[in-house]
């Protein structure tokens, strides 16, 4: 089981190997303004600015199978 972290305040997303406190970290992503409940996974979103704008992408999803999501602010 791996746990993903959301901070609400610093807009960011660690995604730990087992339990927060006692694991390594697998993925840090920033600039994170939402991370999406979908069917079956946990999609993370970041801002990047794309031809001129501030365009939102997909960089990773995880199972909601096999992933615990705290949230934090």
């Amino acid at each position: 089981m791996q746990t993903l972290v959301f901070n609400t305040t610093t807009k960011t997303v660690v995604v730990y190997e087992g339990a927060k406190h006692d694991s390594k970290i697998l993925f840090t992503f920033l600039d994170v303004p939402t991370v999406k409940v979908l069917e079956t996974y946990y999609e993370v979103m970041v801002k990047i600015f794309l031809d001129g704008a501030d365009t939102r992408v997909p960089v990773g999803r995880f199972p909601i199978s096999n992933t615990n999501m705290l949230i934090e602010s």
